[in-house]
């Protein structure tokens, strides 16, 4: 049986010696393909035209952490903690998300990713949480803790990712500064950090568009992470 393709999107960076390389972690791949997926990487680099004739062959698309989204994109305040806006992967990616979401292609976000549906649907972010949301929590635990659980996300029990994931609660690593604002109109909040940001959403009226703000591509060692990539790669396959 033929697996379904999953496109993956990538980040633009430098190796050691300063080149430029397209770049991602063998984690999401490795969740693709545990989950019965075939990965493949979507370069951040591409014109519109062959970004898109890439798009047309895949079955679904995993949109991945990063940096920041432009501001370019959204109503939101400047920070100094605002970086590594890359303007192409923007491009490559709030395309890829609007095209998908409006043809019905199965997409699955992750942390950026999750910001990238937002903005691409029409909502706004928090430009840095520690500023901007009162009580927000501390959500940024970079380099060793990606498999570390720093706080629960309560599920929605009447939505369709608490079918997905089997659980109501859940216990998440947190690798972000930014979050979700306002919700973009259609967009479902379906999660929630102790401190009322939004950590889950979906789009009700969509085959599959879901999206995350932790990292769950660290925790797969976790039935309801399993089940998250599985579900994800099953509606790619239909």
């Amino acid at each position: 049986m033929q697996k379904p393709l999953i496109g993956i999107t990538t980040r633009n960076g430098k190796d050691p010696d300063g080149h430029p390389t397209t770049a991602l972690q063998h984690t999401y791949t490795n969740a693709i393909v545990q989950a019965g997926g075939l990965p493949i990487l979507i370069p951040s680099m591409l014109p519109e035209e062959d970004f898109l004739n890439l798009y047309s062959r895949v079955d679904g698309i995993l949109f991945t952490g990063g940096g920041d989204v432009s501001l370019e994109y959204f109503t939101g305040e400047g920070h100094p903690r605002i970086g590594e806006v890359d303007k192409s992967r923007d491009v490559t990616e709030i395309s890829l998300m609007r095209t998908a979401v409006k043809e019905g292609k199965p997409v699955l976000g992750i942390c950026r990713g999750m910001q990238v549906m937002n903005v691409a649907l029409g909502g706004t972010l928090y430009t840095h949480l520690y500023d901007q949301l009162p009580g927000a929590l501390d959500h940024a635990y970079p380099g060793d803790l990606r498999r570390v659980l720093v706080h629960p996300v309560n599920v929605d029990e009447s939505t369709r990712c608490a079918e997905i994931f089997g659980e109501t609660l859940l216990q998440v690593n947190s690798l972000h500064h930014q979050g979700l604002k306002d919700l973009a109109p259609g967009l479902r909040g379906a999660g929630y950090a102790p401190d009322g940001l939004v950590e889950v959403v979906e789009l009700p009226d969509h085959p599959y568009a879901v999206a995350v703000q932790w990292h769950p591509e660290w925790l797969t060692d976790q039935l309801p992470t399993r089940r998250l990539f599985k579900s994800f790669v099953d509606a790619a396959g239909k």
